[in-house]
């Protein structure tokens, strides 16, 4: 799961990436409200993180603009205004969520652990290709009758081929469902998380097309 995090405080906001790459999201922060609409064009996101008060473009700005754009990504907002009138501003505007600061971090991810299931549901509640069973709110993967224990990667992975099964997927989109803006991508890393999904689910599963990319056949 990739994360978009809007955050001006230096402070909070090292700390929610530290502790969101903890929890093995990936995660891209950014100070101010400018660069959101480019990072939502370039990059497919599975929640926003958002917070109201920020330098230039507003927090509240950021959100319209992103709903008037027909977005459908999740937004949580954070803020230290806790008025009822703020909060019926920031839901009516096109808010998932509020969370008034100072929030314990359990809290937060247990809210983005909600919007993440809230998505699931809107899309497609459970996943069932080639014998698997994905349930994308849970995070449960189940094969042969059996429930298996996947990694963050390993099931980010099979969540976007099953999304997409029939077509192939490219190296690339595989790298950005995993890693965060400036991580290192090793050369080999997608090879060998197929690697391990075929030794899951057999080695015929996942086919590869050399040059344009993976994919499970529908």
């Amino acid at each position: 799961m990739r994360v978009l995090l809007v955050e001006d405080d230096e402070q909070l906001g090292e700390s929610l990436e530290a502790a969101l790459r903890l929890e093995q999201y990936a995660v891209d922060w950014v100070r101010s409200g400018e660069p959101v609409r480019a990072a939502l064009g370039a990059t497919p996101y599975d929640l926003l993180i958002l917070d109201l008060g920020l330098p230039g473009v507003p927090g509240m700005q950021v959100l319209r603009q992103l709903r008037a754009d027909k977005h459908v990504l999740p937004v949580l907002l954070l803020t230290a205004r806790n008025t009822l009138a703020d909060k019926v501003d920031g839901l009516d505007s096109g808010a998932d969520d509020y969370l008034t600061k100072p929030f314990e971090i359990d809290e937060m991810f247990a809210r983005v652990r909600s919007l993440l299931r809230r998505k699931g549901d809107s899309k497609i509640s459970r996943l069932e290709v080639a014998g698997i069973s994905l349930d994308p709110g849970d995070r449960v993967v189940e094969f042969a009758g059996a429930s298996l224990d996947l990694t963050a990667r390993e099931f980010a992975i099979l969540e976007i081929l099953l999304r997409n099964a029939g077509r192939f997927v490219s190296r690339q989109r595989l790298e950005e469902g995993i890693y965060s803006w400036g991580e290192e991508v090793g050369s080999n890393t997608v090879e060998v998380y197929i690697s391990r999904l075929r030794k899951r689910f057999g080695s015929s599963l996942i086919e590869t097309m050399r040059g344009v990319g993976y994919r499970i056949p529908s």
